[in-house]
């Protein structure tokens, strides 16, 4: 494939507010951002090198955590510019086409779910709420002192130990799923839509903490400042969970994926978890 491809990065209703969002964007690989239109429905768009988003080179693309994060971060900051300005629905990292026609075909062809979802959105925001448990804590010794511990073989004050170091564990564990119940009601009670992600390990959990919950709720503008507060009080009622939470971003994780893929330029997105990869918050 050569020349270059129609990257798509959201949907909005066409207006001059959008145009205005668009004016001077720069996206993908710093490629200026335009409005691609049919009907009550518009694309966000930007040409992109068919040479990195065909089927082959994108595969070895993902490999490359520098490439992807690049790309993430610039997909982000145009779904991020043009949310300040309007209500947009934001697609996956990659939505790729062939071309501009095919941007109008999709959009033709799903107008009136685009249109559903637009106005559901209209005066929403996300707001993420990660919780986070500290490792259980060793217990400091056995039941009944130093006494009972020497009259014990070598191996049962072992089995004994491992015992009480499961038994800790598994309170700790119980105390968490407690805690992030109630920091759940308290969030959903001021939310319209929830969505759970799933939990975050490996490089992307900072420190010692386990990532015990990854939420995601769709909330109205206004009572962001109601959700923010019920989350926090929620949180820190001696819970044995630290909060963190972020936002208020376009509604990422409440946006279905643009139909019509048989005609992608590659047929796949395959990016859509680089978010909390490349991604503030």
């Amino acid at each position: 494939m050569t020349g270059s491809v129609s990257y798509v990065y959201g949907v909005a209703g066409p207006s001059p507010a959008l145009d205005d969002a668009v004016r001077g964007l720069r996206g993908v690989d710093g490629a200026p951002v335009r409005v691609v239109a049919a009907g009550d429905v518009a694309a966000v768009v930007s040409d992109v090198p068919a040479a990195d988003f065909e089927e082959r080179p994108l595969a070895a693309h993902l490999e490359d955590l520098d490439w992807l994060e690049a790309v993430a971060r610039a997909h982000h900051g145009v779904v991020d510019a043009v949310a300040a300005g309007v209500t947009v629905l934001p697609l996956r990292l990659a939505t790729i086409y062939r071309d501009d026609q095919g941007v109008r075909a999709v959009l033709t062809a799903g107008g009136a779910a685009f249109r559903s979802r637009l106005a559901r959105l209209a005066g929403h925001v996300e707001w993420g709420v990660k919780l986070y448990a500290e490792p259980a804590a060793a217990p400091d010794g056995p039941p009944g002192g130093s006494g009972e511990s020497s009259r014990l073989s070598p191996g049962r004050a072992y089995l004994r130990s491992r015992s009480r170091e499961r038994t800790a564990r598994d309170e700790a564990h119980r105390a968490a799923a407690d805690a992030v119940r109630r920091v759940h009601e308290a969030a959903a009670a001021h939310a319209v839509e929830h969505v759970r992600h799933r939990v975050q390990q490996g490089p992307l959990v900072r420190g010692t903490s386990e990532n015990v919950s990854n939420d995601a709720y769709l909330v109205p503008s206004v009572r962001s400042d109601a959700f923010l507060a019920a989350v926090r009080e929620a949180a820190g009622a001696g819970a044995p969970v630290r909060a963190e939470i972020t936002g208020p971003w376009a509604p990422y994780s409440f946006a279905a994926g643009a139909p019509g893929a048989e005609d992608r330029a590659d047929g796949e997105d395959r990016t859509g978890g680089a978010r909390e990869e490349a991604a503030p918050g």
